[in-house]
């Protein structure tokens, strides 16, 4: 992981705990989701995986939490987390208090079958053990349970410094890594295609940027993830990267 990603998903989340409980309750969850989820995505999402109150949701790459308490909050979905980050697991206990386990998502520590259903939402694009990770969440998910992703893809071949530690798939990658999981593909839909997101969700997003900025604007580690969104959003403008989301399922 580049230096960059590891200021974004470690530093950076304890520094977005910590401005979301300033501001308050209504921006814990948008505070959380913030680089891994919006409401039109997570919906789609929570719709095609046919999520039902009290089904256990694994959230793999949790990050700072804010997908698993949308989940929860829409469907009462029962969430556990998996981030391998520290600082993003102690900003997740801070903000949600949701069971989460420090471990990678190539190497889960949970029985098989384990749990109804999982996701992973922009995970997939930051490691190399792709094949590994997907074959992680079919292990865990029980017989006929689905699996959510959210993955940037590469639409063409995109040099080491466009990438910056990332690994993107193409699409043709993506569904060899599918088919090789033994997952079958039910859903495949572009973030392109999604509905608006809410003013009021943007809002909130925008008043957290800025207090971030404003609190550590000047230090290294929020530069460096700054400078990695700014790249990632530039790649997605132009097409050179596209926002697939997918629902599998285990056989």
């Amino acid at each position: 992981m580049s230096n960059a990603m590891e200021a974004e998903f470690d530093t950076v989340a304890e520094w977005t705990a910590e401005v979301a409980l300033d501001l308050g309750p209504d921006y814990y969850v948008p505070a959380g989701c913030r680089g891994s989820g919006s409401p039109p995505a997570l919906d789609w999402l929570i719709d095609g995986m046919q999520l039902a109150p009290g089904a256990t949701l694994l959230d793999c790459g949790a990050g700072v939490g804010g997908p698993a308490a949308y989940a929860a909050r829409s469907c009462a979905a029962l969430p556990v987390l998996v981030e391998p980050e520290p600082g993003a697991c102690r900003a997740a206990a801070r903000l949600f208090g949701y069971p989460v386990v420090r471990a990678e998502g190539s190497t889960l520590p949970m029985a098989d079958a384990s749990v109804d259903a999982a996701w992973a939402l922009g995970v997939l694009c930051t490691t190399a053990q792709q094949q590994e990770l997907l074959d992680e969440l079919r292990r865990v998910v029980r017989p006929g349970g689905r699996i959510g992703l959210l993955v940037f893809v590469a639409e063409r071949e995109l040099s080491s410094s466009e990438s910056d530690g990332n690994h993107f798939p193409t699409p043709s990658l993506l569904m060899g890594l599918v088919e090789r999981s033994s997952l079958r593909l039910e859903q495949w839909r572009s973030t392109g295609n999604l509905p608006a997101i809410p003013g009021s969700w943007t809002e909130r997003m925008d008043a957290i940027d800025q207090a971030l900025s404003d609190r550590h604007g000047q230090q290294e580690a929020w530069q460096l993830a700054e400078r990695q969104s700014s790249r990632i959003g530039g790649l997605l403008n132009d097409g050179a990267l596209t926002g697939a989301l997918l629902v599998l399922r285990r056989g």
